[in-house]
């Protein structure tokens, strides 16, 4: 048990300090209680801690974030994907080392973070500050499992909410356009509008995965560009998955393949490496400016566009959420009908038509027969 003890100060007021064991059998003490109560209220929580095994030393409490960021940071790179680390490296060196660098462990207060996330709220996007406010948050959740601290005052922080954009899709005829306005890429567009694939996967697409009696792709790659650099890896989510083409698709992308050696990317760069994201002084820019001066009102799309148009697409020839999900390969129906809640408002008007004509029919039945 913990022991109080009086002591007097060089200036000869009177405050108590706690002497006590720690879980490993030494003993330290807390000194500068102004009264007994205060010291007794200690004493008494620390027993508490060390009989639910949350007890973290004083002293480690004097670590700084500064000396933990570092290593946190190589231990994300073992197993995060480019992109994302670059993110949270980027984070970390811009926003959380010149904030928390020299702060302790023990000086870190819920208020001062949400204060600093309502500081960043005025200047960065809601998407941005998650980033930056999960970086300090995931260091501070190591601390706490290495006993540093014995609660993490970076988690409950309210963080702004994402506003979400609106998706953009193309119709078949506008898929139809721009397809032909690409040319040499015009299998490319049909793929990524019919099928849903991401940027990176398109990319990575070599000859050999592509099965074209069964019409099926096999996603294994993805050529994702990081600061300039292409990093070829798994997919997201970390799983291969095999896509259904359309016949049309199949047809064009064999055409596309003629020549190629099975081993051979199918779209190729001008440098014969993996082709990078268009931008807005690429081929599809420039596609999507011609089919605007044929239609004017021909929207402004980008690649990852067309994967909303093949979801669009699949959505109005009656695929279900679930269907639409693997097509796209997202972890969940969950997230598939967050981001693309808008297509199915015609299948809840549909459920509500339904039972107005089974339900409804008969509620009406048993009305008449009461009248």
């Amino acid at each position: 048990m913990a022991t109080i003890r009086k002591y007097q100060t060089a200036s000869g007021a009177t405050l108590y300090r706690v002497r006590y064991r720690t879980p490993d059998r030494g003993q330290t003490d807390k000194r500068g209680f102004k009264t007994r109560r205060d010291a007794e209220a200690f004493a008494n929580s620390v027993e508490v801690t060390k009989q639910r095994g949350e007890y973290v030393a004083p002293s480690l409490g004097r670590i700084t974030v500064g000396e933990l960021g570092p290593g946190w940071l190589d231990r994300k790179r073992g197993h995060m994907k480019p992109s994302g680390y670059l993110s949270y490296e980027n984070a970390w060196r811009r926003y959380v080392e010149p904030r928390w660098r020299s702060v302790k462990l023990a000086d870190i207060r819920f208020t001062s973070v949400q204060a600093w996330i309502a500081e960043l709220s005025t200047k960065l996007s809601p998407s941005r500050i998650t980033t930056i406010h999960g970086v300090l948050a995931g260091i501070l959740d190591d601390a706490v499992r290495d006993r540093l601290l014995a609660g993490n005052p970076a988690r409950g922080v309210k963080l702004p909410r994402k506003s979400r954009r609106r998706n953009v899709y193309l119709s078949a005829e506008q898929l139809h356009a721009l397809a032909i306005e690409s040319g040499r890429y015009g299998s490319l567009v049909l793929l990524l509008g019919t099928v849903g694939l991401r940027w990176g996967e398109a990319a990575a697409l070599r000859v050999a995965d592509v099965d074209f009696l069964g019409r099926r792709i096999l996603l294994h790659e993805n050529a994702v560009a990081v600061s300039g650099t292409t990093h070829v890896g798994t997919l997201k989510g970390g799983r291969s998955r095999s896509v259904v083409v359309p016949k049309f698709v199949i047809n064009e992308l064999s055409l596309t393949c003629i020549g190629k050696d099975r081993d051979e990317l199918i779209w190729p760069a001008a440098d014969g490496g993996y082709l990078p994201p268009p931008n807005s002084k690429s081929w599809m820019a420039g596609a999507v400016r011609r089919c605007q001066k044929a239609d004017p009102t021909f929207p402004r799309v980008t690649a990852h566009a067309l994967r909303h148009t093949a979801a669009s697409l699949a959505v109005s020839a009656g695929a279900n959420v679930k269907v639409v999900q693997r097509m796209l390969g997202h972890t969940s129906a969950a997230m598939t009908l967050d981001v693309y809640a808008d297509l199915f408002d015609d299948d809840f008007t549909a459920v509500a038509d339904k039972l107005s004509e089974t339900v409804g029919k008969m509620w009406a039945q048993g009305r008449d027969a009461t009248v």
